[in-house]
């Protein structure tokens, strides 16, 4: 009987350690000057072009893929005897592309949770690391020791091997540059729901309602028109009806994302996904929403359905 739980105590030794990480807070000093630092730069709107809210999700992990796909690529060459200058034109190419990868990274994890940040710290020492030790690898080739640039650049890849594991607790376990709105679409049903009367909503204040258990921020502008998004931030969740209303927007008070309140978009980042949105009507003195571009997404959901199993209309 204590076999399969010493089993299974080894087998989440990985998950426990990477737990006691997102609540150390040691760091938490360090922390707070370096995302002080990263949120001080006068980046503009450059920031907004790191985060990717250009391309609708984190830009960081596109970036990445050179440093990592050179570093792999070296890493296979030298298991082969002779191919000394292929992999040093790899190990280069990637050192050359890790710095503005890094910045990407920084910019995003300037703008997470706590326990986020902790994880991320690691993963970018560890990355840090990896550069130092490609870098003395390229520079043992350099000099003629093959040898030694060979195990410097094997190192290297270790550590970029524990930065990957790292970056991806943040993304999948932890959320991080992930769309928290994206199931909305998927729980709201179809159809017009009533969530108060008109006088329920102050003009020009953001106002909280449900529609099937999902937080709706309703706001009424004034001119009496009513716009309606989903309630909690794409970027990390935050609570929009706490924001601030202002130019026809709301703005996240977590982490200052802009979304326009007639469609959602997202006007400034770090949220790289706009805000599902919601039609508006006045029924009998009541306001009623409904999700746009609803009809489309339960068809898509209805062509996915084996067959025999659809609603037969």
């Amino acid at each position: 009987m204590s076999t399969a739980p010493r089993r299974l105590r080894r087998q989440n030794q990985v998950l426990r350690f990477l737990d006691r990480l997102e609540r150390e807070s040691r760091a938490d000093a360090v922390i707070d000057t370096l995302r002080g630092a990263v949120r001080a730069l006068p980046l503009g709107r450059g920031r907004d072009l790191l985060h990717g809210r250009w391309l609708g999700h984190p830009v960081h992990p596109l970036m990445v893929q050179v440093p990592i796909g050179s570093w792999l690529s070296a890493a296979v060459l030298d298991l082969r005897p002779g191919r000394s200058r292929e992999s040093k034109l790899l190990i280069g190419t990637g050192l050359a592309a890790a710095a503005p990868a890094a910045v990407t990274g920084w910019v995003d994890w300037a703008e997470l949770r706590p326990e986020q940040q902790r994880v991320g710290l690691v993963h970018a020492l560890s990355n840090t690391a990896a550069v130092g030790l490609y870098a003395t690898s390229l520079a043992c080739r350099a000099a003629g020791r093959e040898g030694a640039g060979r195990a410097y650049g094997f190192l290297g890849f270790a550590a970029v091997g524990l930065g990957g594991m790292l970056g991806g607790h943040l993304a999948y376990r932890q959320g991080s540059g992930v769309n928290h709105a994206e199931e909305v679409p998927h729980v709201v049903s179809e159809g017009w729901h009533r969530i108060g009367g008109v006088d329920e909503f102050p003009s020009g204040q953001p106002v909280r309602r449900n529609v099937d258990d999902v937080p709706v921020l309703v706001v009424r502008e004034t001119g009496g028109e009513i716009h309606a998004l989903a309630e909690r931030c794409s970027h990390l969740a935050g609570p929009l009806a706490e924001g601030t209303v202002a130019d026809g927007c709301v703005r996240c008070p977590w982490h200052g994302s802009v979304f326009r309140l007639s469609d959602g978009w997202n006007v400034r980042g770090p949220a790289t996904a706009p805000q599902p949105s919601f039609e508006t009507r006045i029924t009998d003195g009541h306001v009623e929403v409904r999700l746009r571009h609803q009809d489309g997404g339960r068809r898509a959901e209805r062509d996915r359905e084996p067959a025999g199993q659809g609603s037969g209309t």
